[in-house]
């Protein structure tokens, strides 16, 4: 099995697992608040968090450096993002991925320091969840649409 092989298996399953857990607290957890009490709701929360800490650390490092490791094999496209439109969706979607990972970092940051309000929590939710739509598009469009 070659290299890039090796590293696109390990990303589609990180990505599985972190593309999983933002839907799910996106698309269910949300809509089970409306329906549980609210210090019920607070230990699922704090459940879900607590095993999420253990776990999205190695799940990004493996998402990020397969990644990265990809991502060599089109160094000499990505020197171009706009030469065609494999180059430049790829630029974007790399672009997503750090913004998504900045939005990680973020949220450790505030977190760590007690500031995480529920608003700022579901605000980044979102936007981690349309960043990882579009990665998700873009992952598949370019390697069929082309102009």
């Amino acid at each position: 099995m070659s290299r890039y092989a090796l590293f696109h298996i390990l990303h589609l399953f990180a990505a599985f697992v972190f593309v999983g857990t933002v839907f799910f607290e996106v698309l269910i957890l949300e809509s089970v608040r409306k329906r549980v009490p609210r210090n019920v709701m607070h230990q699922i929360e704090a459940g879900i968090g607590a095993r999420a800490r253990q776990l999205m650390p190695w799940v990004l490092a493996v998402l990020y450096g397969s990644g990265l490791g990809m991502a060599w094999r089109y160094r000499e496209l990505l020197a171009h993002p706009l030469g065609d439109s494999f180059a430049l969706m790829l630029t974007i979607k790399i672009a997503l991925a750090l913004s998504v990972f900045g939005h990680f970092v973020y949220a450790m940051h505030v977190r760590g320091q007690g500031r995480l309000a529920s608003t700022a929590f579901k605000r980044l939710h979102l936007s981690v969840f349309s960043h990882m739509v579009g990665i998700v598009l873009l992952a598949k469009l370019m390697f069929h649409l082309g102009w």
